[in-house]
C-alpha cells in the first residue's frame, strides 16, 4: 500500500490497513502515562544522582516507549497512516535495547562492590565494554531497518528493512541470553567461594565501604531488580523477533492482546524496576566512582 493510500475507515477496510485492528486508547494511553512517569522519574534522578550512562539511556528508551504508544493512539484514529505505523513500529522495536544497556552498566558494580574480580570470567569492565557493544550493533541493525522500511516504495525492499530488524533484534536476543549465563556463572561462583570464607580464614580485609553498600536495605532488592528486568526484556524482544517475522499481517502481528503483555507488560515491568530501584538509591553519587575492589576512587570518574 502506498503510503500516499487516502483510504480512511470510512472508505476502505481494515484488511487494508498496516495493522488490521483499531489499537485500545484506553490500554496505551495507560502505557503512554506509565512511561511518561517513568520518564520524568528518570530525568530526577539523573538531576540528583547524576548517574550519567544509567539514567542516559534509560531517559533514551522512555523517550521512544512514548513516542510509540503516541503512534499506536494515532493509529486508533487513521490505521492507513504509515507515519503513524512507522512510529509506532519503529520506536517500540529499538526502545528496549537502551534498558538493555542500562542493565549491562550494572553488572560490573555488582561484581565490584560484592568482590569479586577475582572470581568473575571477566574483568568487571570487560561486561560492559562488549556488551554495551552488542547493544550497539543491535539498535544500529534495528535502526537501519526501520530506516529501510521508511523509504522503501517497493514491497520486497521494505522486507527487507523489516529482515533486518528481526536480525537485530535475534541479535538482541543472543547477547542478552549470553549476559545471562556469565550471570548466573557469577553468582554461582559467589555462593561457593561464601561457602568457603565460612569454612576458612578470610585472608583478606573487606571493604568497609561495599560492606556498607551490601548491608543497605535496597541492596537486596537491587540484585532482585537486575535479573527480572534482563529476564523482561529478554521475553519481550524473544517475542518481538516472531511477530516481526510472521509479516505484518501475521496473527501474531495483529494480536493486540499478545503484544500488550509480551512487550507493554514485560518492558513496564523492566523499567519500573530499574526506575523505583535506580542503582542511585541504593549506591548514591558513589555509582560514579565504584572502579575497583581495592576501594572507592575518590579522585577520578569511570568513563562508561
Amino acid at each position: 500500500m502506498s503510503t500516499a493510500n487516502p483510504c480512511t475507515l470510512q472508505t476502505c477496510s481494515l484488511n487494508l490497513a498496516y495493522i488490521q485492528y483499531l489499537p485500545s486508547i484506553a490500554g496505551n494511553a495507560f502505557y503512554l502515562a506509565l512511561f511518561s512517569i517513568l520518564l520524568l522519574v528518570q530525568v530526577i534522578s539523573l538531576i540528583h544522582f547524576r548517574a550519567w550512562a544509567f539514567s542516559a539511556t534509560m531517559i533514551c528508551g522512555l523517550i521512544l516507549e512514548v513516542l510509540g504508544y503516541i503512534g499506536r493512539i494515532k493509529l486508533h484514529y487513521d490505521p492507513f497512516g504509515f507515519t503513524n505505523f512507522l512510529l509506532y513500529l519503529v520506536c517500540l522495536t529499538i526502545a528496549p535495547a537502551f534498558f538493555g544497556a542500562a542493565i549491562y552498566l550494572c553488572l560490573s558494580r555488582i561484581i565490584i562492590i560484592h568482590e569479586g574480580e577475582n572470581i568473575s570470567r571477566l574483568k568487571p569492565r570487560n561486561y560492559t565494554v562488549i556488551f554495551v557493544t552488542c547493544d550497539v550493533i543491535s539498535l544500529v541493525l534495528q535502526a537501519a531497518g526501520g530506516a529501510i522500511t521508511s523509504s522503501a516504495e517497493d514491497g520486497a525492499f521494505r522486507n527487507e528493512g523489516v529482515n533486518i530488524m528481526i536480525a537485530g533484534l535475534a541479535f538482541q536476543v543472543a547477547a542478552l541470553g549470553i549476559f545471562m549465563a556469565f550471570g548466573i556463572d557469577f553468582l554461582i561462583r559467589s555462593n561457593m567461594r561464601s561457602v568457603r570464607l565460612k569454612a576458612n580464614e578470610v585472608r583478606k580485609l573487606p571493604d568497609p565501604e561495599f560492606i556498607a553498600i551490601r548491608a543497605s536495605r535496597g541492596w537486596g532488592l537491587f540484585l532482585i531488580c537486575i535479573p527480572t528486568a534482563t529476564v523482561t526484556i529478554f521475553i519481550r524482544s524473544f517475542f518481538r523477533v516472531f511477530e516481526l517475522n510472521g509479516g505484518f499481517h501475521s496473527s501474531l502481528a495483529n494480536d493486540e492482546p499478545a503484544l500488550m503483555v509480551l512487550d507493554g507488560a514485560m518492558v513496564s515491568i523492566a523499567c519500573l524496576w530499574l526506575t523505583i530501584l535506580h542503582p542511585g538509591v541504593t549506591i548514591g553519587r558513589r555509582w560514579n566512582t565504584v572502579k575497583s575492589s581495592q576501594g572507592l576512587d575518590r579522585t577520578s570518574q569511570v568513563t562508561y
